[in-house]
């Protein structure tokens, strides 16, 4: 082996110069870059913020009946059309079924998808699906949607960057990523009519602002010590983002009047109604404002094997009317052009009403609705036959809405995250943006 010295090559300097300055201008520092060097073929795409800067996903458990409200089959016969008329929407020759009459008068600033095509029909794993992108697998659990917003982007305004309407759903935490990136549940449900009191925001009893900000500073202390002392920094490095959320969350004013409705003004709340699904898409809607870059809202009882009828009379005005004060609310204030509602149930309904009246679980085709983020306004896109049992027109699968959703983010989902074991895992795989639905 020759020890004969080499006289460097110039180009090669100025190559490498070149590199540490585009490496900064990702906002990556060399540790960073040697990194994703070390850990070879992973595709790191840098998420940059896009279109839309929130997400509020209106989660409806059980699994809606697509006849009963997205797509009513006013020709079809009885046993398949199901009880109900229609309500004429904004758009020529498109209807809702009679239960969404407000959400008729919105129609224009939505879209619709009559075709999505599913492959669950059990509540569970229709779920994962519909959080995560993925089908439920035994050998790993993926994040959902406000988790891997949470990863990529962070808090904002010292807020919680994911918060969960009233409480977290059992798919819609942090997977494979750390729990730091899990759902902050409020803990209480702005639909009680009295008691409703978010959890952690207030100082305990005795402890006033000096006394809290003294205690502060010795937690930090006692951190530094224990860091440098302990093998696992990267788990305490996690336990310190949890207590520098916290600290921020309590000692911010603004953050702790995002979440009082009771700030908001009587005619607002009408707007919303006074069914349970009212006071929390309306705290949804003060959350995006203040910063929440992701929000999760759920409204269940929609599992109808019997009696839809009166089961839809039930529980389809509370979702009409807060969800059309939630489109309307956010376009008034200028926020729905950069906030995206996800509108989503784990499947539909069999084509057919039942022995008791009802209709059971159906994946073969149902709706979702999206609003706002730079969705296309007053779109109904794909169909369904003319018994509402098939795809007709432009199917769509689940994995696509999400890719579409995260596309809008500025995330991509072709982006590998590492999984235990420095295992690289895409956001989602072979889901595909739906370039039709956006413009």
């Amino acid at each position: 082996m020759s020890t004969k010295n080499v006289a460097a090559n110039p180009n090669d300097s100025r190559r490498d110069f070149l590199r540490v300055g585009v490496v900064g201008g990702l906002g990556l520092t060399l540790g960073d870059f040697f990194a994703m060097q070390a850990r070879g073929d992973q595709k790191n795409f840098i998420s940059k913020e896009g279109t839309a800067k929130s997400v509020i996903q209106i989660v409806l458990p059980g699994g809606m009946a697509h006849q009963e409200s997205w797509d009513p089959k006013p020709e079809a016969p009885l046993e398949y059309r199901g009880p109900f008329g229609v309500a004429k929407t904004k758009l020529p020759g498109v209807v809702f079924n009679e239960n969404f009459k407000h959400l008729a008068g919105v129609a224009d600033k939505m879209t619709v998808i009559r075709s999505i095509a599913g492959k669950e029909a059990d509540h569970g794993r229709a779920s994962y699906t519909m959080f995560t992108g993925y089908r439920k697998s035994p050998a790993i659990e993926h994040p959902s949607l406000g988790s891997v917003v949470s990863h990529e982007f962070g808090p904002r305004k010292d807020l919680p960057p994911y918060v969960a309407v009233p409480s977290p759903s059992e798919y819609g935490g942090t997977g494979y990523l750390g729990s730091q990136f899990g759902p902050f549940g409020i803990g209480s449900d702005p639909a009680r009519a009295n008691g409703y009191k978010v959890r952690d925001l207030q100082l305990p009893a005795g402890v006033d602002d000096r006394r809290f900000s003294t205690r502060r500073e010795i937690r930090g202390l006692v951190d530094d010590h224990f860091r440098y002392q302990a093998g696992n920094a990267e788990a305490l490095g996690a336990m310190d983002s949890f207590y520098q959320r916290a600290y921020a969350l309590i000692s911010s004013p603004a953050a702790r009047e995002a979440f009082d409705i009771e700030k908001e003004t009587a005619a607002t709340r009408a707007k919303y109604g006074t069914s349970d699904a009212g006071p929390r898409f309306l705290l949804a809607r003060r959350l995006v404002e203040s910063g929440v870059r992701f929000v999760t809202v759920n409204y269940g009882g929609w599992d109808m094997h019997a009696g839809i009828e009166n089961a839809m009379k039930r529980q389809a005005p509370g979702l009409d009317q807060a969800l059309a004060g939630l489109i309307n609310d956010l376009d008034e204030r200028g926020l729905l052009a950069s906030t995206v509602v996800l509108v989503t149930s784990e499947f539909g309904r069999t084509p057919k009403i039942n022995a008791s009246a009802g209709r059971d679980h159906f994946p073969r085709v149902f709706s979702l609705a999206v609003a706002g983020g730079g969705f296309k306004r007053g779109l109904v896109y794909g169909s369904s036959n003319s018994t509402a049992s098939e795809p007709e027109e432009n199917p769509v699968r689940v994995e696509d809405v999400l890719s579409t959703v995260y596309h809008q983010l500025g995330i991509n989902v072709d982006k590998e995250l590492m999984a235990p074991g420095g295992r690289p895992i895409e956001i989602i795989d072979g889901g595909e943006v739906v370039k039709d639905l956006i413009g």
